[in-house]
């Protein structure tokens, strides 16, 4: 149905019954839905158009297209350096996606599976992302202080918060204009790596966010 509209400009109801195939109440049920999240708006006719919301998924789509294009060295040298599994997390509305990750060789299966949504305020993943919005504010669970203290030393910690008996540490990648794309961590046992897994491996994911900020860079 988007590519009807993107296709052939702001289309009624009729037309996109045309386009797609679908039957009329389907078509409707859909176009309705969709206008709902944002994909579809209608302009002064009544027709319906593509939604504003696009403009921002695209942009972070391609975001993350340059981010994943470049992210499996950089998974592969944390993994080996921390010893637990990684990962690399977008945020989308008021979650966050895992859209590249990489399991340790052997012992506890932890990571997240690749596309898993995950909530913003739980997890050293979600802090970072949250550490540098603009509104961070409306996440009632987080602590101000504590996103203070993300963005002061680099980097989030969190145990036990998503998932019991897991600890993890992330740190944010950053666009050339200092914008916050994304975060990378590691994540392990909580029996591994403490309840302070920050003092291990904060500079550890420091350093690999660095790392694929810079291929990114380099790849244009």
């Amino acid at each position: 149905m988007l590519g009807t509209v993107a296709a052939s400009g702001p289309a009624s109801l009729a037309e996109i019954v045309a386009g797609t195939g679908l039957a009329r109440p389907t078509a409707h049920r859909l176009a309705v839905a969709l206008e709902r999240h944002g994909l579809l708006g209608r302009d002064r006719e009544g027709r319906f158009r593509l939604g504003g919301r696009l403009v921002g998924l695209g942009a972070r789509a391609a975001a993350t297209l340059g981010l994943t294009d470049v992210a499996a060295p950089v998974l592969t040298a944390l993994v080996a350096e921390s010893g637990e599994s990684a990962q690399i997390f977008v945020r989308d509305g008021d979650n966050r996606v895992c859209v590249a990750t990489q399991e340790r060789p052997s012992g506890l299966r932890d990571t997240v599976p690749l596309g898993a949504v995950l909530p913003l305020d739980r997890g050293s993943g979600g802090k970072v992302l949250l550490a540098w919005a603009a509104d961070a504010e409306r996440f009632p669970g987080v602590d101000p202080a504590e996103l203070r203290a993300v963005r002061e030393r680099g980097w989030a910690e969190s145990v036990a918060e998503r998932e019991s008996g897991v600890a993890s540490v992330s740190a944010p990648v950053r666009a050339g204009d200092g914008t916050v794309l994304a975060s990378i961590g590691a994540s392990g046992p909580l029996e591994r790596l403490g309840r302070r897994p920050g003092r291990s491996l904060g500079a550890v994911v420091m350093a690999a966010a660095d790392e694929l900020a810079r291929r990114m860079g380099a790849a244009g």
